[in-house]
């Protein structure tokens, strides 16, 4: 079988896709990873196809455009008003190249911003679509879409998270309609959709869909049709040869485990200030730190010995070893993070951040997250201490960790797709 795979977005966006491929790939298919150019030399070094989909990620975060995107937080309207101001320019180009991309495809898989382009793909070209997405889409009374604000718990609870689904749905799309129609015309040759929706119902309705998370993290909602198929995370595994730098090793063996500090590709306007607030809560806490590199790396100081600073790690080899993991909240980080079975102090930013957030504390392996606009050194301190020194805390981290590990994401996620194309 020939499989398309396309998504597009930030590292994390693409590795569990890379760890997807690969999986098919020993399973004997053919696997296309269709992303940005940033990521080809990663994806062909894991044995995969590469096609180029247009955009510079990291470009985009860097810019103006990027930064003012990012301090949409999570108000749903502007994070999507934001995202279509970048991508709108873009859009035409993405369906030329996914269309390419998918050319020749038995099955076309997308992520969740791969499917602006591969839903219509699908209309054109009649090639089966099964969308294998990171975060849930599907209405729950549970909980709200995740870019929607979680609300305390109230009579109008379950109200507000169905009707949630459909706004986040709407703001996408209302605010997408324009550029997405423009280019069914101009690249598919196809009418224009209605203002509505994107996606038809039927679809939604008949077509399986797959998650790539953990049940133990995100449980299926009762109110999901059963065609909806939780697999667990797909992981990437660190490279067998891979060995840390020397550095890491000597100021691990040197005292207790440090806590992990690193924010992936989210770019900080003022990253100095960031890194004075973070060592400051190092220091009140008593702990050491490692402060990880990425788009938003923390920059270079004059560090005390109780910090070092490294480059990309493998967080499957690093995380592990933490007395606790700082970050974003990206599913990604918080998949490995939850995955080690150490405390995770999450310090969300937009998008699904905040919900994976929400769920690290509320299955009570983290402390309570902290907004850019709440973060103060002596509240990380406080959380830092927390993660550290609460045993109960520690021991759920430690459990939800071993039960993670047990599952095999990818091996099901293989399983459940060749199932589906044989029907």
């Amino acid at each position: 079988m020939r499989v398309t795979i396309l998504t597009m977005g930030s590292r994390g966006d693409v590795q569990p896709y890379v760890a997807l491929g690969a999986g098919l790939r020993r399973a004997g298919h053919a696997v296309t990873l269709a992303t940005h150019r940033e990521f080809e030399t990663f994806i062909r070094r894991h044995g995969l196809e590469f096609a180029p989909v247009a955009g510079d990620p990291r470009a985009i975060v860097r810019s103006e455009a990027g930064q003012r995107f990012l301090e949409g937080g999570n108000n749903p309207l502007s994070f999507a008003l934001g995202m279509f101001r970048i991508v709108d320019p873009l859009v035409e180009q993405v369906f030329r190249d996914g269309l390419a991309a998918c050319a020749g495809a038995d099955l076309i898989l997308t992520s969740v911003l791969g499917v602006f382009a591969g839903y219509h793909i699908h209309q054109k070209t009649g090639q089966p679509l099964l969308p294998a997405y990171l975060q849930q889409l599907h209405a729950t009374a549970r909980y709200p879409a995740q870019v929607i604000p979680l609300l305390p718990a109230g009579p109008w609870s379950s109200f507000y998270n169905r009707l949630s689904y459909w706004l986040a749905e709407q703001a996408f799309w209302q605010l997408g309609r324009g550029a997405m129609n423009r280019a069914r015309r101009v690249v598919l040759g196809l009418p224009p959709l209605p203002p509505r929706g994107m996606v038809d119902r039927t679809f939604i309705v008949r077509n399986p869909m797959l998650y790539g998370f953990s049940e133990h993290v995100l449980p299926r909602a009762p109110e999901w049709p059963a065609n909806v198929h939780v697999t667990g995370y797909w992981f990437l595994e660190r490279p067998a040869a891979w060995e840390p730098p020397a550095a890491l090793r000597r100021f691990l063996a040197a005292g207790p485990p440090p806590v992990s500090i690193g924010f992936g590709s989210i770019v900080r306007r003022d990253p100095a200030g960031l890194t004075r607030r973070v060592l400051e809560a190092l220091r009140l806490s008593g702990q050491r730190g490692l402060l990880l590199g990425g788009w938003g790396g923390l920059p270079d100081a004059d560090l005390p010995e109780t910090v070092l600073h490294v480059e990309a790690v493998p967080h499957d080899w690093l995380f592990p070893r933490m007395a606790a993991v700082i970050h974003h909240g990206g599913s990604g980080t918080t998949a490995a993070g939850l995955r080690a079975g150490v405390p995770s102090i999450v310090l969300p930013v937009f998008g699904d951040q905040p919900f994976w957030a929400w769920r690290v504390q509320a299955l009570g392996v983290g402390p309570r997250p902290i907004s850019e606009a709440r973060l103060t050194a002596r509240r990380l301190a406080d959380a830092i201490g927390q993660a550290v020194a609460d045993t109960g805390l520690r021991a759920r981290a430690a459990a939800l960790g071993e039960k993670i590990r047990a599952e095999d994401g990818v091996g099901r996620a293989v399983a459940l797709i060749e199932d589906l194309a044989r029907r």
